[in-house]
């Protein structure tokens, strides 16, 4: 839960010659057009989509909702906090009742369920997210979260049903790794099929994009809903967001 880098959106790309509008192929081969000779299975709809959830779909409650909670400024909790113990809990390495005795480093008990309805109540859809993951998946995109988070993501479905728009594919709690190692970013690749830059990687995190670059994703370094609406028509995903 260390704070978040906020940075002015910025467009990575590894291939620049490579353009993705109206690009449905079969084969997972960024070098090929078309299908493969032969191949008689369902076109797929590249490229795939992996989206960051924390601070790039949905407000992330941490920095302001849960030091209110324990009624303390930031700094304050982030000295008594325990260093490893939400780094844990997101890799699946502890559970929910281990982190409510490694939270505080001097093992304090507090509140864990209220802690968890204090979650639940901040998380919201970043402004503009809602209607661009809507406008993605009406246009046939394939979504998945990408995104280091605990086992609460199941909270996060429950309130705000991103679902609906995207897979809760690649969970940190559930592949034991956590961004930006390069090794989870791989995993990726390698469950969905595709080759790395047939993925189009966004996340508010520098580091995280810088990972995705490095393996061979096209990156995006989110800042707000417009932001990455005129960065995906750079990559040839035009969209026009709906007013609701």
């Amino acid at each position: 839960m260390a704070a978040a880098m906020h940075t002015s959106t910025e467009l990575f790309s590894l291939k620049p010659n490579i353009t993705w509008k109206n690009r449905d192929r079969a084969t997972p081969s960024c070098t090929l057009g078309g299908s493969i000779a032969g191949d008689v299975s369902p076109k797929r709809k590249l490229p795939v989509l992996l989206f960051d959830v924390m601070d790039t779909i949905v407000r992330d409650p941490f920095y302001h909702d849960v030091p209110a909670f324990f009624g303390m400024p930031m700094k304050q909790l982030l000295d008594c906090k325990h260093p490893m113990a939400w780094i844990e809990f997101e890799n699946g390495l502890i559970d929910e009742e281990e982190l409510a005795t490694k939270f505080f480093t001097d093992g304090r008990d507090f509140d864990l369920e209220g802690l968890k309805e204090c979650m639940r109540s901040g998380y919201s859809y970043l402004d503009g997210m809602q209607e661009l993951l809507q406008t993605l998946k009406a246009d046939n995109f394939e979504i998945h979260a990408f995104t280091n988070y605990p086992i609460w993501y199941k909270i996060i479905e429950d309130k705000l049903k991103l679902s609906a728009y995207l897979s809760w594919t690649f969970c940190s709690c559930n592949a034991g790794k956590r961004k930006p190692d390069p090794e989870f970013y791989l995993e990726v690749v390698g469950h969905l099929g595709v080759e790395p830059c047939d993925c189009i990687f966004i996340d508010d995190r520098p580091t995280n994009v810088k990972s995705a670059i490095e393996i061979g994703m096209r990156g995006l370094c989110f800042a707000d809903a417009d932001s990455l609406v005129k960065d995906l028509s750079h990559l040839g995903i035009n969209i026009s967001l709906p007013k609701i």
